[in-house]
């Protein structure tokens, strides 16, 4: 096996393009042209990103635990005014309300500091916020990423999700309430995405299954007032639901447990890609077997843009469930793949505008089966 730390390997790329723009003669070239210098310059900044992305992802974290961004929303302030107010010694505050304003959170204006539109846009949207505060656990996995993508790391990320390995009895009921907030706090953009692009017309009842505390039920009340609807999760999570008294509760795990018969619909939000193939091809049969002939299935979750990687998806979202050691970002072609074993037919991948946030497939039970 080679070591790829040899340092007596040159770097030879394959193909005829890579190797003309990595030789020396034609970076210099770029250097001097007007028209290649600007591309030249466009790409250069965007290896530079490439390397100092962990270093922005750690500055907004300290802005939003420090809650730097909040105070600016409540209009300019100089540095040293907010490192008073958050215990931080005003030259390192100065520094970090920079890197903000460079990262376009903050603006400057002379030796004052302002929220910008793209801060109070972070500030908006649910769920964010708690989303970074969470990464410190995903930080800690990846902090030799060598060890982790080769499998020799036992990640912090997994033993936050005890329901992904089939969690049974009673759970910690602070992890419980964690995982719930954190769920319901970023489900609810998921559900306004999915509901832009998803029509529920004809739907007369709606199985929600993994719902966490019913964010996307309440959703689908909203603009479905007519459907009759039912949440299924582990006891533990159904109990802190927060719903209309006609929703229907039913706790229980879909690995042990049969699925509540009687809906047309059953909506499957952000739950596929926490699991690994076994898991998900008894659940999607499971889910067959639970729907009447012609009944569907919602699919919504981010997905792996496949033969054409995506930017988010194929970073964010694929390391992430690696980390939690059973789940796999999948691909729209996958998961119809999976829909197709399990005797699913019509499929369809509806239009996404944010695929970061989610994708949608659909898919029917024939209506000629039993």
């Amino acid at each position: 096996m080679s070591d790829i730390h040899a340092p007596d390997q040159p770097f030879r790329p394959a193909g005829l393009i890579n190797r003309i723009v990595a030789s020396a003669r034609f970076q210099s070239l770029c250097a001097r042209v007007p028209g290649l210098r600007g591309i030249a310059r466009r790409e250069g900044t965007a290896l530079f990103d490439l390397m100092q992305g962990f270093v922005q992802s750690q500055m907004l974290m300290a802005l939003v635990e420090l809650r730097a961004l909040h105070m600016l929303a409540d209009g300019p302030a100089t540095a040293a005014t907010i490192a008073t107010r958050c215990a931080v010694p005003p030259e390192r505050m100065q520094i970090l309300l920079q890197a903000g304003a460079a990262m376009r959170l903050l603006k400057r204006r002379g030796e004052k500091f302002a929220l910008a539109r793209r801060g109070a846009a972070f500030l908006a949207v649910p769920g964010l916020q708690d989303m970074v505060r969470h990464h410190d656990v995903l930080y800690r996995d990846l902090a030799d990423p060598v060890a982790f993508i080769r499998g020799e790391t036992t990640p912090e990320l997994a033993a936050f999700w005890p329901y992904v390995f089939g969690a049974k009895g009673d759970m910690d009921p602070a992890q419980t309430a964690r995982y719930s907030r954190l769920m319901a706090e970023s489900q609810g953009l998921v559900a306004q995405e999915a509901l832009a692009h998803l029509s529920l017309k004809g739907t007369q009842k709606l199985l929600d299954v993994g719902g966490g505390t019913g964010v996307f039920l309440r959703a689908v009340r909203t603009r479905y007032p007519q459907i009759e609807l039912a949440l299924f999760d582990l006891p533990d999570v159904v109990a802190q639901a927060t719903l209309p008294a006609d929703i229907t509760r039913h706790g229980g795990s879909f690995r042990s447990d049969p699925l509540p018969q009687g809906a047309d619909t059953i909506s499957l939000v952000r739950v596929l890609y926490d699991h690994s193939d076994d898991t998900v091809r008894a659940l999607l049969a499971n889910v067959f077997a639970a729907l009447p002939p012609g009944g569907r299935v919602l699919i919504i979750e981010p997905m792996s843009g496949g033969v054409r990687p995506d930017p988010q998806t194929d970073v964010y979202f694929s390391v992430y469930t690696l980390a939690m050691q059973t789940g796999q970002t999948r691909s729209s072609a996958r998961i119809s793949a999976l829909l197709s074993e399990a005797g699913f037919q019509e499929i369809s991948h509806e239009h996404a505008d944010r695929p970061y946030i989610t994708c949608v497939l659909t898919a029917s039970k024939p209506k000629g089966s039993g």
